[in-house]
This record gives C-alpha cells, sequence and structure tokens, in this order.
C-alpha cells in the first residue's frame, strides 16, 4: 500500500452551536487542511498520485470555503462547522474526486490553529 499527503490552508470564520464558550461566538481561523491517499498501484512514472493533482483537488474543495462564514454554507448551514465535521466533509468531497484513479481517502487532519487539529479516517 502507497499513501501520499498534501496541504492546503484557507481562512473562515464560524461560531459553535450548542457550545458553551468562546467558541460559541463568531471567530475565524487559519484552517490547514492534510490529506493522505492510499492506492495499491502506482502509474507508469512511479507515482501513486502528482501531489499537484492532490493539492489541486483539495483546492477546489477548500475555494468555495475561503473567506467565508461556514455557518452559512452548506451543509454547515445546519451541521455544526466544528474541525471534526470539517475533516469528514472534505474527506467525503475528496473521495468522490479520487475514486476515478482507483484511490481512496486514508484520512484527514484539519488544523484550526497551529497547535490543535482533529482527525477523520473513513
Amino acid at each position: 500500500m502507497f499513501e501520499i499527503s498534501a496541504h492546503y490552508t484557507f481562512a473562515a470564520g464560524h461560531a459553535l452551536r450548542g457550545y458553551k464558550g468562546k467558541c460559541e461566538n463568531v471567530h475565524g481561523h487559519n484552517y490547514r487542511v492534510e490529506v493522505t491517499v492510499a492506492g495499491e498501484k502506482l502509474d507508469s512514472a512511479g507515482l501513486l498520485l502528482d501531489f499537484a493533482d492532490l493539492r489541486g483537488a483539495i483546492k477546489a474543495v477548500a475555494e468555495p470555503l475561503d473567506h467565508q462564514f461556514l455557518n452559512d454554507l452548506a451543509p454547515f448551514d445546519s451541521l455544526n462547522p466544528s474541525a471534526e465535521n470539517l475533516a469528514q466533509y472534505f474527506c467525503e468531497q475528496l473521495q468522490s474526486r479520487l475514486k476515478n484513479h482507483g484511490l481512496r481517502v486514508a484520512q484527514v487532519k484539519v488544523w484550526e490553529t497551529d497547535t490543535t487539529s482533529a482527525t477523520y479516517r473513513p
């Protein structure tokens, strides 16, 4: 099994519903998303997937969220925009994009700060 990972960053605001503390108020983060994909076979160039293609796929999912208030965007208009839910959202969105390459998303890690992150593994 081979795995590769790529990072992408974006900025967005959110407020956690049903949370008692500072994070129930509107605030923002400079998010960092790390996606790891896995597969059994390398292509003729010896690559699982070009890093640029993986980064491009992450960017395509992140760009509509960039500099937005996540609570206003589907699915986060009803789903709490926590780092955990963001990680699962990225995983699901990317899995459909990578399926044609014979790859699967192994994990997605979303950092809200330099020292805090949430990981989702399907």
